[in-house]
Formats: C-alpha cells, sequence, structure tokens
C-alpha cells in the first residue's frame, strides 16, 4: 500500500479554538501521519512573527496566497464575530477546495452523516445518521447532531450543545455552551443562542435567544 502523502497546513487565527485545532491534528497524527502545520496566520500585528504552541504566526490572511501547495483550517470565530466568519474567510481569497475538514479521533460520525469542507469536529462530538454538517463549521467538544439536522456553513456549536432531530441551523449562527434545541426547530441565519438556552420553537434571522425556555431579547449584528 503507497504511503499516505503529508499534506501541510496553515491554520487560520491563533486565539484558544486554534490551538485546539493544533493539538487535534497532533492526535491524528498519532495514529496515522496525516498533516504537517507550518504555521498560523493572523491579522492582528500583535502576533505577526511571534510563536504560539510552538509554531510561528506567518503574517496576516492575505498571505495564504503565498503558499499555493499549503491547505489550510480556520480556527477564527467567536460570539463577538461569527457573523463575520464568512467574510474572514473569503478575505484570504483562498478557494473552498484548498481546506480541508479534520475529525479528532475520540469523535463519533455516521457513516451517513455528510460533512462539508473546512469543517472541524472536536473531541468526543457525536454526529448521527443523516445528519448534514456545512462548509467552515466548527463543534467543540462533547456536543451531540442527531439524525437528519442541518448545519449551516460557517457556523459554530459549542461546547456540550444537544441538537435533536431534525433541527435546521441557517448559516453563521452560534450556539453558546451547553444549549438545547428540540427536534424539528429551525434557527434563522446569523443567530446567537446563548450558553444554556433551551430553543423549544423557531428562531428567526439575526436573533439572540437566552433562558429556559429561550426568548428573543435583541437583534443580533447583521452579516454585512
Amino acid at each position: 500500500m503507497a504511503q499516505k502523502e503529508i499534506r501541510k497546513v496553515i491554520i487560520f487565527g491563533t486565539g484558544g479554538n486554534c490551538v485546539d485545532i493544533l493539538d487535534t491534528l497532533d492526535e491524528i497524527n498519532r495514529i496515522r501521519p496525516t498533516f504537517e502545520c507550518i504555521g498560523f496566520l493572523d491579522d492582528d500585528t500583535a502576533r505577526q512573527g511571534t510563536v504560539v504552541a510552538g509554531r510561528k504566526v506567518l503574517g496576516p490572511l492575505a498571505n495564504a496566497r503565498a503558499f499555493p501547495d499549503v491547505y489550510f483550517i480556520n480556527g477564527i470565530g467567536s460570539t463577538r464575530n461569527f457573523h463575520k466568519k464568512e467574510h474572514i474567510i473569503r478575505s484570504a481569497g483562498i478557494s473552498l477546495e484548498r481546506f480541508v475538514s479534520i475529525i479528532h479521533p475520540t469523535a463519533s460520525v455516521s457513516r451517513l452523516a455528510r460533512i462539508g469542507l473546512g469543517t472541524v469536529i472536536f473531541q468526543n462530538v457525536t454526529v448521527t445518521s443523516h445528519a448534514t454538517v456545512g462548509n467552515h463549521v466548527i463543534i467543540l467538544p462533547n456536543s451531540v447532531i442527531s439524525h437528519d439536522d442541518v448545519i449551516g456553513d460557517y457556523s459554530c456549536i459549542a461546547g456540550g450543545v444537544c441538537i435533536s432531530g431534525k433541527v435546521v441551523i441557517e448559516p453563521s449562527c452560534y450556539l453558546g455552551s451547553n444549549c438545547s434545541v428540540i427536534e424539528n426547530v429551525r434557527i434563522g441565519r446569523n443567530s446567537l443562542i446563548g450558553m444554556g438556552a433551551v430553543v423549544t420553537r423557531d428562531v428567526g434571522n439575526n436573533s439572540v435567544m437566552v433562558g429556559n425556555p429561550a426568548r428573543f431579547i435583541r437583534t443580533s449584528v447583521n452579516s454585512d
């Protein structure tokens, strides 16, 4: 059997999720050498040229085009900028096919699920049958994506989230840690679900929802 080619990768961002991505690459490589992370890119000028978790910050995201033979993984996205995630990634000028998806070895992903490009699935995540996870999604540890769920592009599912079956999460949403979503509901694009919230009904676009049951408190920042 031919040896699998080692893919060189660069991580977008230098925050906590980005270091966790590096850790996940190391865990994947323990099982089979697959990736070589050559560094980070970050638009924060104070970070550029420094070393983070043993890897150099190689400049701003725009420098991605200077690495034609490298793949990329995005780790940028928080409650402050989740609605800008698509714009941030597109600003690097890199085609979707240049992004790799990574799945931590402890995650359980059904062979009947579909995972997009540029998506990150962390420790102990469960993705069950016929779920669809879009492009550039990040799912933090211990979250559950149930059967027939649809997770839209650029969304972030924080740690310990439980999404029941046949839920639709539209693009560019952020679901806070330990929130829960009842089956058959839809969460509109650019929405933020607060930590520990319990969603029992449909959520409109650009909504911030908190509490149990989750209630609307304000409009989120528009993606433009």
